[in-house]
This record gives structure tokens, C-alpha cells and sequence, in this order.
């Protein structure tokens, strides 16, 4: 997974506590501001407080999201990191028949593709 510097202030973990404490759901846009905001939690213990450092954190399936309820991201490629982010939040199964038929219909994948809205796969 590649290390990306990331700084998440005070002010922006305030907020997305705040939104949590009301019940709302978090949502992410870029995978970026996934990795950088649930690298805040985990580097403060799971409390919601700002942070600034390289992140190296490397989301799969099975991880616990702490901050991120749902993701607004781009399609990825097959077989890379990012594409296991987003099956961690949802689940790999509906990911790939989304990914079936974004091929089917000629979707754009990549930075300036077609995006998605991911949301927490529920047990």
C-alpha cells in the first residue's frame, strides 16, 4: 500500500463527531479522506481528533471502520488496494457485480471516471 501525507485538523474530527453523535452517517468523498481520517482515529486511540502524518494504513476487508460510513469514490482497477477499500466498507461480492456492470455499460474507470456511492455492507 503507498504512503500518502495527510492532515486532518481539529476542526474537520469535530465535526464528523459531532455528525456521529446526532446519529448521521459519515461520508467520505476520495478514498484519501478515508485513509486519512480513519489514520487520525487510529493514531489517537479512536477518538475523533486531528492529526498530521504519513499514512500507511492499508484498509481490506474486515476492517473496523471507526470514522467512514459510506464513500463517494471513483471505480478502480481490478486487483489493487483501492478496489480492497472499498470491498471493506460494502462487501466484495457487490463490489465486483457493480464493477460487472460498469464494464457492461462502459462506465469510465480512474481518476476522472464514473463514481460510486459506496455504503456500509450491513450483516
Amino acid at each position: 500500500m503507498h504512503s500518502e501525507w495527510c492532515q486532518v485538523s481539529d476542526e474537520a474530527m469535530a465535526l464528523i463527531k459531532a455528525t456521529k453523535d446526532r446519529g448521521n452517517k459519515v461520508i467520505a468523498v476520495g478514498t484519501t479522506a478515508t485513509r486519512a481520517t480513519e489514520s487520525a482515529a487510529q493514531a489517537n486511540g479512536g477518538e475523533l481528533k486531528g492529526w498530521t502524518g504519513d499514512t500507511q494504513i492499508f484498509i481490506y476487508p474486515g476492517y473496523e471502520f471507526k470514522v467512514v460510513d459510506r464513500l463517494i469514490t471513483n471505480f478502480h482497477l481490478p486487483e489493487s488496494t483501492l478496489l480492497m477499500l472499498v470491498s471493506a466498507l460494502s462487501n466484495r461480492d457487490y463490489i465486483l457485480n457493480a464493477y460487472q456492470h460498469a464494464v457492461k455499460e462502459r462506465y469510465r474507470f480512474f481518476s476522472y471516471g464514473d463514481a460510486m456511492l459506496i455504503d456500509q455492507a450491513k450483516d
